[in-house]
């Protein structure tokens, strides 16, 4: 359903003829299925343009456009308005003349900004219309997130330290009062932007009996902040909640949620769970940054050979591909970024996520949820009713899914799934224990692909060695196959947080299902035989390819050896 702002100016575009009523319904439907802006939706299905856009609203509220790149605004003006007030609402004020602050907005149909504003500012406020993106650039200019060390945030909060220390949280509006205050609001602001800053992929609040730890993952690796006292636990956790729309008087049930802001003018998504502990709730926030994963094969890390062997699958009208490897290997992402590869306006492409981590454009995407009975099973089972081409079920959980699937390939379809299994060719055994058949198996199952993320050194400090003979043993190698080449490892630095690594990639084994694999699948071959079988046809297994990563100069050989 749409949101006020999106109804005006659903009637301004009708009002105007710019746009059909069947046109708005399919965006409208587009807009209830992804949660994306109403706006931006109409500029990616060319109703209109962004300059077309703002010119339609600025004529229909006898309001002014302003190009932001030539102001230069006074400091008095900037002062006017607090940090996060600025970044509540997303404007930015311009100039104070006559007793009126004029404010740049993206959004002016907002008719409760003016409003608002005047109420917190007590002075007359005129709304201009500006572009979103040259918005978020002036927040970053005149507004930015000081990181200062924790102390000096603590040094400047309102509430005093003994007050929060006698707290109990049992009275909810002195709880939210505190949740509220700017000092707790400024500190999570700042915990948030460190993390993005960093591009962490998970934050972590986490209370103990005696300390309050923050955490974040970078890489897959767990970084610690500097630790706030313990006694700030209970506020900033409900902070976090009251952003992602939790129920703070609830402490006793794990909850989920989700928040949606913009950091450094980009918009990040974060998925949020609390879960009660011993000493108060642990909150976990999933960030969802597009512009930090990259949907795209070839920038995954794999080698050329398997990447060609994995399009040609990809593209095969039916069966299934599984990819597999435990939780942070890296699946999901393989999967978006074949999925994107392979959608084109010829094929209808469906997919059941528990949850769904990107809206893919052109994709239709169900989010699963066991509480009302939407199981994988039941959306495969639904799916086929929807003449689809090619299918993505996000995980391969029990016999009825994995029947399902199997039913799909035969029928026609392409099927993506993962599945958690060490390895590629334990994939067949795993299927097999769950209760499929082998006849199905060898008849359905086209490829399989195990894949785990190493770390990658960081550019900036790459600093060659000479590896020792125990070095070469660990990994199964003799100095005439290294030959000349040379070993890396990270020094450590500024750029990559002193830990000598920065970003990640994929190694992968590959099974490719040919007549031979299929042969010993039928006579319910155990794993290893499979597995030296496929080494035998030329599958290159995790440990290998590791090796081969380390021999390119990407990883280091404590990494490979971690994660092999």
């Amino acid at each position: 359903m749409l949101d006020p702002e999106s109804e005006i100016l659903k009637g301004m575009l009708l009002d105007e003829g710019l746009c059909s009523e069947e046109q708005l319904e399919e965006i409208e439907e587009e807009f209830d299925r992804t949660g994306k802006m109403f706006q931006d939706l109409l500029v990616d299905y060319e109703i209109v343009t962004k300059d077309e856009l703002m010119g339609l609203i600025a004529k229909n509220l006898g309001t002014d456009i302003v190009d932001l790149s030539y102001f230069d605004v006074d400091k008095e003006v900037i002062d006017m308005i607090d940090p996060s007030t600025i970044r509540m609402y997303g404007v930015i004020p311009l100039r104070y003349e006559d007793d009126v602050l004029t404010v740049a907005s993206a959004n002016p149909l907002n008719y409760q900004v003016a409003e608002e504003l005047h109420f917190i500012l007590g002075k007359n406020v005129q709304i201009v219309i500006a572009d979103q993106d040259d918005i978020d650039a002036a927040i970053e200019k005149y507004y930015p997130l000081e990181i200062g060390s924790m102390s000096e945030m603590l040094d400047e909060f309102d509430v005093e330290i003994e007050d929060i220390e006698d707290f109990s949280g049992e009275d909810i509006t002195d709880l939210e009062n505190m949740a509220t205050a700017t000092p707790i609001v400024r500190f999570v602001d700042v915990v948030l932007y460190q993390a993005i800053k960093a591009e962490a992929s998970d934050i972590h609040f986490e209370p103990f009996e005696k300390e309050f730890k923050i955490r974040y993952r970078v890489d897959g690796a767990l970084y610690e902040m500097a630790p706030p006292p313990k006694n700030l636990a209970l506020p900033v956790i409900s902070r976090v909640k009251i952003m992602s729309g939790l129920n703070i008087a609830e402490r006793r049930r794990p909850q989920d949620g989700r928040i949606q802001l913009r950091i450094a003018g980009r918009p990040v998504d974060l998925r949020v769970s609390s879960l009660p502990t011993a000493h108060g709730e642990s909150v976990v926030l999933r960030v969802l940054d597009r512009s930090v994963v990259n949907l795209d094969l070839d920038v995954l890390g794999i080698a050329g050979d398997v990447l060609r062997d994995i399009r040609d699958i990809i593209h095969l009208p039916n069966g299934i591909f599984i990819v597999t490897g435990p939780t942070g290997s890296g699946k999901t992402t393989t999967l978006y970024s074949a999925l994107k590869e392979i959608n084109t306006l010829e094929d209808k492409l469906l997919t059941a996520e528990d949850p769904i981590e990107y809206d893919i454009e052109g994709i239709i995407q169900l989010p699963i949820n066991d509480a009302i009975g939407m199981t994988f099973a039941k959306a495969l089972r639904a799916f086929l009713r929807q003449d689809p081409d090619r299918i993505m079920i996000g995980e391969i959980r029990d016999l009825d899914t994995a029947q399902m699937a199997v039913q799909a390939s035969l029928t026609g379809h392409f099927v993506f799934s993962t599945l958690h299994t060490n390895d590629a060719p334990g994939t067949v055994t795993r299927l097999i224990d769950m209760g499929v058949e082998p006849f199905l198996i060898t008849s359905s199952l086209v490829g399989v692909l195990g894949q785990r993320l190493i770390r990658t050194i960081c550019k900036n400090c790459k600093t060659p060695f000479d590896p020792t003979d125990d070095d070469l043993k660990q990994l199964g190698l003799e100095r005439e196959e290294v030959g000349d080449r040379q070993f890396y490892y990270g020094k450590g630095c500024s750029l990559c947080n002193q830990s000598g690594y920065k970003g990640r990639k994929a190694i992968c084994e590959l099974l490719n299902m040919n007549s031979e694999i299929r042969a010993l699948v039928i006579d319910k071959a155990p794993t290893i035989v499979i597995k030296e079988k496929a080494r035998e046809l030329g599958m290159r297994t995790l440990r290998e390819d590791g090796v081969r990563s380390i021999l390119d100069g990407d990883t280091t050989i404590e990494e490979v050896l971690k994660y092999t």
